[in-house]
């Protein structure tokens, strides 16, 4: 729960304010009422060992730092089941990030003076006994005071070396365009990989286009484009050191962040003998006022970044420089509008006036256009032509909307429509548009759905996620589930009386997150009566078949995620997947309509990736093939079996997830098509006519809720609208 501005946190701390948020807590301005200074506060909701592990060892490692360029903690505590709290300075200013969105790429000067200061701190933290890595150096963790000093912050990935273990201490992570190739996967990382990201930060910061990443190019997939190419103002001597940093083998880099700074600062003659510490040119105060995002708009990485494998969406891939505007010319528009007038005047006078014409005019004039013109209703009142909404009843439909979109109808600010449900089995629910004052003709779209019109999801509103019903038409929201430690991931049985979800459920996760591990089966009545554990272990992503006899899920049981099919009738469990070679994880299983095939998401060459297989784990075939700068996850089939649909975003940038979609027998031969919906759209789920989805999605503040519309993108409709995290939507199948 977010701390309320005036809280005394601890008996010592006020809040002031909140300086950011995210999925695993907050950080905030408060005044030490002991000391009568301004701090800053970092909370940690979850709990768990692993979290709380980690974040009581950056509060170890910041608390015995003293470095001028990084930030000190200055207390620690826990707060019964609430959380834990980070106390540590509060630093005043933007990070190198908000500075490059507001004022462009930085100097070269200004690049010099700043990865001095950042080597100095490597310095320190790279010779202390034992030695500590950074490892996520990037725009976003390098913070600029109003008077130019430079810190690096955010310890919340730090490793501790002891002796020469090869494994980690700190949670692993991974930023595309700022981690070497070594800090994926199990490779050893070293002070090598600090340079490698500060290298790469300075040339973000320089070209303000993020580098090619670091694996792709350890992969021969892509090779990094020379600095210079893209900033051509920026020295030779600069570029190359930059560049060197980058090496993909680390011994190609420099060995010590020492020998990185004094390349820098030997780049430029008029810096080789400046002495630390080092302070860039102060940004324009009167700028940095009134650009600077509020307080409570700021983003902060959550402290979800903890967990192995993610990828951070911190980062833009482009930082450009404020463009002059440049004068319009209006000589045009002068000219078209005295155009538009005199056309507009000679119609006038050959529809009400001819007699006025000069007879040249009138004989250059041809009959058909008088004709035309005298007998066109031009001050009649309009009248619409009814337009019928097309709604997609079958993949090759589907497929057109994607090539040639079906006309979407443009309702007036005051239309609403409201799903009916139907009384009787053999009535489909409609939905109704009400007439406009102008008495345009609104189409009524079939909604036939399917069931009750119902829709079962997840909702944080309790505090922690239990499992809602609600109509089509957003009324008869019902709490299905109250479970102690939470319920998510809904899907129906066949028949639609039954529902299997996953307890405990702390938050929803992202698909590269594993807070779902100690998580199990169960099942329960439509009502939410009678819930009963299914005797699957650890398992979450639950699957019902279609002919209703056995349930896929995901589990990591034997320490990596793989997938599992549990009989209903026997209780026999039987694993379809097995993690080998390049595969690193196989999740979110969906049945294909028959019943004979599953998609699913894979992890390989740490990229995500959709494939298919049959029931018995057998005939593994990638579906699409995105590269590396592209997620494709959370599969669905369409009614009919015929295509594929499936999530997909942008790797390591902030970005909106989109829908593809392809047809199952054109996997081996074509690509997947990108569907033309509004987005975000994502954790799609299809109606039992196939004519309708629901998913999850998000407005312009970031609240995430349930959403419907057709196939065709027409009629989207916010379904849920509290300030929760509503997610994981199942349409309830028909009877």
């Amino acid at each position: 729960m977010t701390l309320e501005r005036g809280t005394l946190l601890h008996k010592r701390y006020r809040i002031v304010e909140i300086l950011g948020q995210g999925g695993m807590g907050s950080v905030y301005r408060a005044v030490d009422e002991n000391l009568g200074v301004d701090v800053a506060v970092k909370e940690n909701l979850f709990t768990t060992d692993e979290y709380a592990r980690q974040f009581r060892l950056e509060a170890v490692i910041l608390a015995n730092l003293r470095h001028p360029n990084l930030p000190r903690v200055t207390d620690h505590f826990v707060i019964g089941d609430q959380g834990q709290y980070l106390v540590m300075d509060y630093i005043e200013g933007e990070d190198l990030r908000q500075r490059m969105e507001r004022m462009g790429n930085i100097t070269e000067d200004e690049a010099i003076l700043l990865g001095a200061s950042i080597c100095d701190a490597l310095t320190y933290l790279h010779t202390r006994k034992p030695p500590i890595l950074h490892r996520d150096i990037k725009p976003g963790n390098v913070k600029i005071t109003p008077d130019g000093h430079i810190f690096l912050v955010d310890f919340g990935l730090a490793k501790v070396l002891h002796g020469n273990q090869a494994t980690t201490t700190g949670a692993r992570a991974m930023t595309p365009g700022y981690s070497p190739p070594e800090q994926y996967g199990t490779a050893r990382t070293d002070p090598r990989t600090d340079i490698y990201s500060l290298g790469a930060t300075l040339y973000a910061a320089l070209t303000g286009i993020i580098p090619e990443d670091g694996l792709a190019r350890a992969m021969d997939n892509t090779q990094l484009t020379p600095l210079r190419k893209r900033n051509s103002k920026v020295s030779r001597r600069l570029a190359a050191a930059i560049e060197k940093a980058m090496g993909i083998d680390p011994a190609d880099r420099f060995q010590t962040a020492e020998e990185f700074k004094r390349a820098l600062l030997g780049s430029k003659s008029k810096t080789q003998r400046l002495p630390g510490e080092y302070v860039i040119q102060p940004s324009s105060s009167e700028n940095a006022a009134s650009e600077k995002p509020s307080a409570a708009q700021q983003e902060i990485k959550p402290l979800a970044s903890l967990r192995e494998d993610a990828s951070s969406a911190e980062e833009l891939p482009v930082f450009k420089p404020p463009k002059k505007k440049r004068k319009k010319s209006r000589i045009l528009p002068v000219f078209l509008s005295i155009l538009f007038l005199l056309s507009a005047g000679l119609v006038g006078m050959v529809r009400f006036a001819p007699q006025l014409l000069p007879p040249i005019v009138r004989d250059i004039i041809p009959a058909p256009v008088v004709s035309f013109i005298n007998s066109a209703p031009l001050f009649a009142p309009a009248t619409a032509t009814p337009t019928s909404v097309i709604l997609p009843t079958s993949t090759e439909a589907l497929v057109a909307a994607v090539t040639e979109p079906s006309p979407t109808v443009t309702l007036p600010p005051t239309a609403t429509f409201t799903p009916t449900l139907a009384p009787t089995a053999t009535l489909p629910p409609v939905v109704e548009m009400t007439a406009t004052p102008t008495n345009t003709p609104i189409p009524v779209a079939t909604l036939t759905g399917g069931g009750g019109g119902q829709i079962a999801f997840a909702s944080s509103s309790p505090g922690i996620p239990q499992i809602y019903l609600v109509n089509l038409d957003g009324s008869g929201l019902t709490q299905l589930t109250n479970v102690e430690g939470g319920a998510c991931q809904p899907d129906w049985s066949p028949d639609g009386k039954q529902i299997v979800f996953i307890s405990p459920c702390p938050a929803r996760a992202d698909f590269t997150e594993t807070l779902y591990k100690d998580s199990s089966l169960y099942v329960m009545n439509a009502d939410g009566s009678d819930i009963q554990p299914l005797n699957a272990g650890t398992a979450f992503d639950p699957a019902w078949s279609p002919d209703g006899k056995r349930i896929a899920f995901t589990s990591l049981r034997d320490g990596k995620k793989d997938i599992y099919v549990l009989s209903l009738e026997s209780g026999v469990i039987t694993r379809l997947t097995t993690v080998s070679g390049d595969v690193q994880e196989n999740s979110q299983p969906a049945w294909s309509p028959s019943g004979e095939q599953i998609a699913y998401m894979v992890k390989r060459f740490n990229a995500y990736q959709v494939w298919v297989m049959n029931d018995a784990g057998q005939g593994n075939t990638q579906v699409a093939r995105s590269g590396q700068s592209y997620s494709d996850f959370l599969p669905l089939w369409t009614s009919d079996g015929e295509t594929i649909l499936f999530s997909q975003k942008d790797v390591g940038i902030p970005s909106r997830a989109w829908l593809m979609s392809i047809r199952y027998v054109d996997i081996a031969a074509n690509s997947p098509t990108r569907l033309n919906l509004p987005r975000p759209i994502e954790d799609v789920d299809i109606s039992p006519d196939g004519k309708w989805i629901v998913f999850e999605s998000f407005d312009s503040n970031g609240n995430r809720d349930i959403y419907l519309m057709t196939l065709g993108g027409e009629h989207r409709t916010r379904l849920t609208t509290d300030p929760a995290v509503d997610f994981d939507p199942a349409w309830r199948p028909s009877p």
